[in-house]
């Protein structure tokens, strides 16, 4: 049984607006956001963005076994059922090849290798050159100061209208005379089973190349040889990867090479390589390795061979079907726009239009699709209507007042629809979500599924309904409403108030759902009651029983800490010091302000609940931005920093962009000499990297990493909660996570170190999860986006319940 709070007497006051209270608030407000700190100017850059071919695009077979480009207009594919060529953006059989499999293409040629010769392409035409050794398996085709054939039996070279053997090499390469690629630049080189090797003169010699690390290798199984754009001969082998520039650097796990599972290799513009494996395809440009695995990048993961444009895009020829990987020119506005009309056209819900995910008929297509309620839509939709909130603050784009106003109408909904009905709880009680009535009853078959969760967790409530109906009879709404949507909530609405709400109407509707809420809260000894008179599951904010249950022991800080951030917000858009007044208390009496110096338990690095950073985070802001009280605010910046610190190498630009905005430039004097607590380098470099590798593909395509070469595990039985459960976990060498576009995650309430994430592609999550850190990044300045002029300011589709 939880116990209540030592009684303390409880009047709300309706002070005038403003009061003296509230422009201190307003005052360290501004404060707070115009705190000197770094910021860095974004113009375009290159982002990857995907498309596949099949058969459905004109291609003879989904098996595409070679690809290469035969001039900077036209692509030639080379297939299980023939030839194919894009030109003009358009794919077309050669029909002479129609019925026979294409072997090898040679890069900047019309020659290609079938039925067991060697072929020019003239037009529809085909005139054959030579035939091939008989019974060969040719791995690769290279022209250039000759015509080489890689196969299975060794080199061979065109001379007249036949291939002839490479007798010195062959010899030279022994038993296993298998040849996979010729390198001809200013030196010979050949990357066979048996190694790497040479000519000099007439000369064959195998190579062991040594680095400056003391590593000296005598590499097999060479899948890739190639001078790149700036000269260096590569090549790729189980053991890793080699460059030669002068001296040989060689590339492995611990360099960040993600895999060596090698079939081919390629060279684009500047220097970039790119390289296909059995399990994937991985681009390095001298600095930055990028891991393309799994749908959102490969139809199929196994990589038979790449060609590079000069615009550095590139062709992945699989066995089912071609990845075309642009670079496209893009800026970050562009990114967000993108986002937000995908919003506008899918992932609006109901006619109070709540934001979050969908649920396709077809795997990867928006043609159809099914929009569905979730636990936290409160949460989500209270984190897309910040997010707009911050982009009114910071552009004054009329679209982004409208959609937060939409927002807030969604979440000021959630406390309307509890009242009134059979079931209501007291006023300001707000519902997690909504579902209609003419659908189905989601109350059917619950009760088990409650009574199931209470044996593992005894304080899991068992009762009915737990989707009550409106007053009107049109709704059903979801009770047990959690912490994680009040924190949504609390953030949401004073950035609402301050950035969007411009007349004393708009101020005046939000001062009165909040105060309602925040009442609600305080009215029943600071616990959040359902209909049937008892706490939510999660609703419990008691100083008593925190202080004192040892239930609720790990919950201590985070819940002092979300409390104290509620009354301050509610503080600070009220402007009743009514609020302020308990948080005193709070602290005086019941150490909430010590609480909070331990947010929540963690084992270090990697491990903890991050729906519990994610609402830490959210609370961390509102308290040292509404705080207005400096030695509560400097009690927190400490733990605020050290709780940073954890979450630093997530590469997280809303955490970073929080942690930034709260911090940056102050000191604490945490009963310790005044430091500063700015964040450490490198974190708003990470943040952009994220927004700028953030993928416009949404779909949930499965990720796996855990094979990676680049990676540090965590041990299995670190971490709490659901976040670890049959997860294996780690981060790359380089002591951050994978990056945000080699994994699939929803909301920033993801388990980052996760390495095999995401599903079948009938997911498609929203874009509010880049909305949030971008406009955010934006507003506070840490990011300057050149082209935010640019943005479009089309009137948005209005798009009602699908």
């Amino acid at each position: 049984m939880l116990r209540p709070l030592n009684k303390v007497t409880i009047v709300t006051m309706q002070t005038p607006f403003p009061s003296v209270s509230s422009l201190a608030a307003l005052l360290a407000s501004l404060t707070f956001a115009a705190a000197q700190s770094p910021s860095v100017t974004i113009g375009t850059f290159k982002h990857e963005v995907r498309r596949e071919f099949t058969t459905a695009d004109g291609l003879p077979a989904n098996a595409v076994i070679c690809v290469v480009l035969q001039d900077e207009h036209t692509v030639l594919a080379g297939t299980t059922n023939g030839l194919a060529r894009f030109v003009d953006g358009h794919w077309s059989v050669v029909k002479a090849t129609f019925g026979a499999p294409v072997e090898a293409l040679a890069t900047g040629s019309s020659a290609f290798v079938s039925k067991g010769q060697l072929f020019a392409l003239d037009g529809e035409k085909i005139k054959p050159i030579a035939r091939l050794p008989l019974g060969v398996k040719v791995n690769s085709l290279g022209i250039g100061g000759g015509t080489y054939l890689a196969t299975d039996r060794g080199l061979f070279e065109k001379k007249g209208d036949k291939f002839e053997p490479v007798t010195p090499l062959n010899e030279t390469l022994g038993t296993n005379r298998e040849v996979f690629a010729v390198a001809d630049g200013p030196d010979f080189f050949v990357g066979a089973a048996s190694g790497l090797f040479q000519r000099e003169a007439k000369k064959w010699t195998r190579l062991f190349p040594s680095d400056k690390k003391g590593r000296s290798w005598a590499p097999i199984n060479v899948r890739g040889v190639a001078y790149d754009s700036l000269g260096r001969l590569w090549f790729a082998s189980p053991q890793g990867v080699g460059r030669f520039d002068k001296e040989w650097t060689l590339f492995t796990g611990a360099e960040g090479l993600p895999y060596n599972d090698f079939r081919t290799m390629a060279v684009g513009p500047d220097g970039v390589v790119w390289f296909g494996t059995r399990m994937g395809a991985i681009r390095f440009d001298g600095k930055n390795w990028e891991y393309r695995q799994g749908r959102r990048w490969l139809p199929d993961d196994v990589v038979n061979e790449i060609a590079i444009t000069r615009e550095g895009h590139a062709w992945i020829a699989t066995s089912a079907g071609l990845s075309f990987i642009e670079r496209r020119s893009m800026t970050l506005s562009e990114k967000a726009k993108f986002y937000e009309d995908q919003i506008d056209a899918l992932h609006r819900r109901t006619p109070w239009e709540y934001v979050l995910e969908v649920y396709v008929a077809k795997t990867g297509s928006t043609n159809q699709f099914t929009q569905t309620d979730s636990d936290n839509d409160g949460l989500w939709t209270s984190m897309y209507g910040a997010g707009e909130c911050f982009a009114y603050g910071a552009t004054k784009n009329p679209l982004a007042k409208n959609r937060a106003q939409k927002a807030f109408e969604a979440l000021r909904w959630l406390g309307q629809v509890t009242q009134g009905g059979e079931h209501s709880p007291p006023p300001g009680y707000v519902a997690r979500t909504i579902l209609p009535t003419s659908g189905r009853d989601p109350n059917i078959g619950r009760i088990e599924g409650d009574k199931r969760e209470h044996e593992r967790d005894p304080l899991w409530k068992v009762y009915e309904p737990r989707w009550p109906k409106s007053k009107d009879g049109q709704w059903y709404w979801k009770s047990d409403t959690s912490s994680d949507e009040l924190d949504g909530h609390f953030f949401f609405y004073p950035l609402y108030y301050d950035l969007v709400c411009e007349t004393e109407a708009e101020k005046a509707r939000v001062r009165e759902h909040l105060r309602a809420l925040m009442d609600h809260i305080i009215s029943h000894d600071f616990n959040l009651i359902d209909h049937d008179g008892t706490p939510t599951r999660w609703g419990v904010y008691n100083p008593d029983v925190l202080n004192h249950d040892p239930r609720w022991s790990g919950e201590r800080g985070i819940r002092s800490l979300s409390l104290l951030s509620y009354l301050a917000a509610t503080e600070h858009v009220t402007g009743d010091s009514h609020y302020r007044q308990l948080i005193n208390v709070l602290c005086e009496k019941y150490a909430f302000d010590t609480n909070l110096r331990v947010p929540k338990p963690q084992q270090g690095v990697g491990t903890g609940n991050q729906s519990d950073d994610e609402m830490a985070f959210m609370s961390f802001y509102n308290l040292m931005k509404y705080g207005n009280d400096p030695k509560l605010t400097a009690a927190a910046r400490y733990p605020f920093y050290t709780y940073w610190t954890l979450e630093s190498p997530e590469m997280n630009p809303f955490f970073n962009f929080v942690f930034g905005a709260s911090t940056f430039g102050r000191q604490s004097t945490d009963d310790r000499p005044a430091r500063g607590f700015n964040p450490s380098t490198g974190w708003l470099e990470d943040a952009v990297e994220t927004l700028k590798r953030f993928p416009l593909d949404r779909f949930d395509w499965r990720h796996t990493n855990s094979h990676r070469l680049d990676l540090v595990l965590l041990r299995p039985e670190g971490g709490f909660g659901f976040a670890r459960r049959g997860q294996r976990s780690g981060y790359r060498v380089n002591g951050k996570v994978i990056p945000v576009d080699e994994r699939f995650f929803n909301h920033w309430n993801h388990n980052p170190f996760a390495l095999d994430t995401g599903g079948d592609g009938r997911e498609l999550a929203d874009g509010a999860v880049f909305l949030l850190p971008y406009y955010m990044g934006l507003y506070h300045g840490f990011i300057k986006d050149e082209s935010i002029a640019k943005l479009n300011r089309a009137t948005p589709r209005r798009t009602g319940p699908q």
